[in-house]
């Protein structure tokens, strides 16, 4: 009886030892444990919260502000922009004039920063908010070199003949659009079409928008013509203008080094439309040009020889 309990013993124990090294092996097949599988995720990167055109967060949790994704390398784009402060220009005693540029960005608009980075100009950029989400890129370079971003409604539509949830959505969208590209929130926007009423007004002003409209507009949406959009900018410009162009058309682009080149020549110095002001704008308030001061009041402003410091020789 002793030898075949022992037997018996030895056969169980031999079961078992095998049984527990055959579950060892299936242990190696079995999903990771939960703790395993939190290290993992939490290598993962974070998704990014989307702003719908409501206003409500989405792709993350809604208490949560909203992070720009990070921008893709592009050619001329700075990776991660800032946004140089404009040097202080007197527009009361300089000539001065606002190039801007409506309905981008586009592909084409690169080549327009080109252009103004070697000219050492700054312009403000009437931006589109479908456009922005397309070329993020282009808005973040815009907005690294120093020039103005503005609002140019989400989807180009008619505001003057829009109801009032109309024309908030189309303004919110496109200011959530270039502040989650850029990191900026414009204080300026343009009607398209320069299309306005009371109730456009109401809303920019709630929204704390300034409705900027232009002095001078050389069609260059209808003409496309390079030689006709130099000469009706050149020479329809004055001090205190604020220019309409559109950097979605080519032969816009193309015509913008030539009408920098004459116009300085003339003494004009470019600003944003906000440089050109040198004050807030008031929200909800059209403006179409910067009112040059009057000869005897500029004269009145100017310091004398005494303030400056000079002396008699």
């Amino acid at each position: 009886m002793t030898g075949r309990r022992g037997t018996v013993v030895v056969r169980r124990s031999a079961a078992v030892a095998a049984g527990l090294a055959l579950c060892g092996w299936l242990s190696t097949l079995a999903p990771a444990p939960p703790a395993a599988f939190a290290a993992r995720t939490a290598e993962r990167p974070p998704q990014t919260a989307v702003v719908n055109g409501s206003g409500a967060a989405t792709g993350a949790k809604a208490g949560r502000s909203p992070q720009p994704t990070s921008p893709r390398p592009s050619a001329g784009a700075s990776p991660s922009p800032s946004h140089p402060p404009a040097p202080a220009v007197d527009c009361k005693r300089m000539k001065c004039v606002a190039l801007t540029f409506d309905d981008g960005p586009m592909g084409v608009t690169a080549k327009l920063l080109d252009t103004l980075a070697a000219s050492k100009v700054r312009a403000t950029f009437f931006l589109v908010g479908r456009n922005v989400e397309e070329y993020p890129q282009l808005v973040r370079r815009e907005a690294a070199e120093g020039h103005e971003l503005a609002n140019h409604s989400f989807s180009h539509s008619d505001l003057g003949r829009s109801s009032t949830a109309k024309v908030t959505s189309e303004l919110m969208r496109t200011q959530q659009a270039i502040h989650r590209v850029a990191g900026v929130t414009p204080t300026l926007m343009r009607p398209p079409y320069g299309s306005t009423d009371k109730q456009v007004a109401a809303v920019t002003k709630r929204l704390g928008l300034a409705q900027v409209l232009w002095t001078v507009d050389p069609l260059d949406w209808q003409v496309r013509n390079t030689k006709k959009v130099q000469r009706k900018v050149i020479g329809g410009t004055g001090n205190g203008h604020i220019v309409l162009m559109h950097d979605i058309h080519p032969t816009t682009v193309a015509a913008v080094p030539h009408i920098i080149d004459r116009l300085a020549a003339k003494g004009y110095v470019f600003v944003t439309v906000s440089q050109l002001y040198g004050k807030p704008l008031a929200p909800g308030k059209e403006y179409t040009e910067r009112e040059p001061v009057p000869e005897k009041k500029a004269a009145e402003e100017r310091p004398s020889d005494t303030e400056q410091g000079d002396t008699e020789p």
